[in-house]
């Protein structure tokens, strides 16, 4: 009888944990494991931008401009995390912060960032399928395919990949983590023995384009730099795309936020010092029409004598474009899901496959990619700049509004008397870290287009300016169609979107009478 009984009862915890494998609300599985969020919060989404983008960066202000305008977006970046750690470890259902959004603020709100979000990949998306064409190119200098030809072939590519479910990609963004680790350690190595005169033939050239040009443009260079740093920062809050499909939030978004500081200190923090000294911010090739070229550790490779080198960086560069096009069609077909789900996007962008991928988000959000071809007609490069360039801005409103969001939740959270300590992961320095993010996010929205109103230029000025009064527009276009209703702090169902580790749901113990009992996590003691 007892074996019955643990039969029947290994059977239920099989049916809860099958249950739980997909989302009830969304219907995407939830196949992502901790490693997975790991890697992706260290490396996940970084690709090209910050590879060949950084050139622009050292050559509009110098190696200086360059390390600080780093450490700024930084501390920013950190701010945003820890609000959006505290947020997604206990509400990691539904939509991301969309639905957190809506849930304490209102509707009109959460399309705002919604919308924002998908700007900010689409615009990547297509940045990276040119990129990819730019690389082979390179390989095909006599052009037997066309530039669109190798955009399209990626483009099916891809869009058969993201078929396969959420497992595989969690799987290539963890090996192709490891690459970006591993490639980008070595180029430190590589710097630190070139700058030291370990190479033979070169001389130890150390700081040297520092005392040659620290810093170019002076602070208007600098502000400059904020924008497009801002833009390679984009990515660091991608786990909040993948909090609704990991296995075990409570684990998974805590340790993710905590890994952000390793991913700013050994990514973007020393990828601005080693550009700095092994590349002079005057070196004409930074400004080579081949974005492959132009990258500065190309750049820093050709310097020290190897000239053939460039080709392993463009292998290097390529294996970065297949993990950005990758996460960011993902990011951007889940972003387009969860407005669907909260009513702000067509209903039938939500249809899946039998494996719970959303195939109609995936394709749009694709299509939505192939404005990169407007980069091989004639005289389109600048409308491509200019949409790309729109993504920087679109950073600025998503982490503002998230900084926003976090102070409303704890202030909820207050209101009805709930502890502290039932928070999964709490924002370290709150409320000051917050209100110092949301200040700064505001502030770099209103200067980052300062240097278009002298003299006046009317393209870059819409650049610079338009997704603000196209906020406002969407705000108030959404507020008549779904009302304007303000979430009452101390009327919210605080419990509600909550969800137990699938990992922990039973936690299976014999004692003296061959009885079992239930293990309980940080959700049993909340409700």
């Amino acid at each position: 009888m007892n074996s019955i009984k643990e039969s029947s009862d290994l059977e239920s915890i099989s049916a809860v944990i099958n249950q739980n494998s997909y989302d009830q609300e969304t219907g995407v599985r939830r196949g992502l494991k901790t490693r997975h969020i790991s890697l992706i919060a260290i490396s996940g989404i970084i690709g090209p931008g910050i590879l060949i983008g950084a050139g622009i960066t050292l050559k509009t202000g110098g190696p200086l401009s360059l390390l600080l305008s780093v450490i700024v977006i930084a501390l920013v970046a950190l701010s945003v995390m820890n609000s959006l750690g505290e947020m997604l470890a206990i509400y990691p259902n539904g939509g991301g912060f969309i639905s957190i959004v809506k849930k304490f603020h209102s509707m009109p709100l959460a399309a705002v960032i919604g919308y924002s979000y998908l700007i900010v990949w689409f615009c990547v998306l297509a940045n990276e399928y040119n990129t990819l064409s730019s690389i082979f190119n390179l390989w095909d200098p006599q052009g037997k395919v066309p530039s669109y030809g190798y955009i399209l072939l990626f483009w099916v590519g891809f869009q058969a990949f993201q078929m396969i479910g959420v497992e595989a990609f969690g799987e290539a963004e963890y090996w192709l983590a490891w690459v970006k680790i591993l490639g980008l350690l070595a180029y430190y190595v590589f710097s630190v023995v070139y700058i030291s005169g370990g190479i033979k033939g070169r001389p130890a050239i150390g700081f040297h384009y520092w005392k040659e040009s620290a810093t170019i443009g002076g602070f208007g260079g600098f502000l400059k730099n904020l924008v497009f740093m801002s833009t390679f920062f984009s990515g660091i809050e991608s786990i909040s795309a993948t909090s609704n499909e990991t296995k075990n939030p409570s684990v998974a978004i805590p340790k993710a936020i905590r890994l952000t500081i390793i991913r700013i200190v050994f990514i973007y923090f020393f990828v601005a010092l080693f550009y700095g000294v092994t590349v002079s911010p005057l070196d004409p090739r930074l400004t080579s029409s081949s974005k492959s070229l132009k990258a500065p550790i190309a750049i820093a490779i050709q310097n020290a004598g190897w000239n053939q080198g460039i080709q392993l960086v463009n292998a290097f560069i390529l294996v970065t474009c297949l993990s950005a096009v990758n996460s960011s069609i993902y990011i951007g077909s889940r972003t387009l899901l969860n407005l669907s789900h909260e009513g702000l996007a067509p209903a039938f962008v939500q249809l899946k496959t039998e494996s719970g991928v959303p195939w109609v988000s995936v394709t749009i959000v694709n299509l939505l990619g192939l404005i990169s071809i407007m980069n091989v007609k004639t005289g389109a490069q600048d409308a491509f700049s200019y949409i790309v360039n729109i993504s920087g801005v679109s950073v600025f409103i998503v982490w503002g509004i998230i900084s926003f969001i976090n102070l409303r939740i704890r202030k909820a959270w207050a209101m009805q008397g709930f502890p502290l300590e039932q928070l999964p992961y709490r924002s370290k320095f709150f409320p000051w870290a917050t209100y110092f993010g949301l200040f700064f996010n505001v502030l770099f929205l209103l200067i980052q287009g300062w240097d278009v109103f002298k003299p006046f230029d009317v393209k870059t000025f819409v650049d610079c300016y338009v997704l603000i009064p196209f906020s406002g527009v969407l705000y108030v276009v959404i507020g008549l169609l779904k009302g304007f209703r303000l979430a009452k702090l101390q009327s919210i169902d605080l419990q509600d979107g909550m969800r137990e580790d699938l990992e922990k749901v039973v936690v299976v113990d014999s004692n003296e009478k061959g009885q079992r009992s239930t293990g309980q996590s940080w959700w049993t003691y909340v409700i």
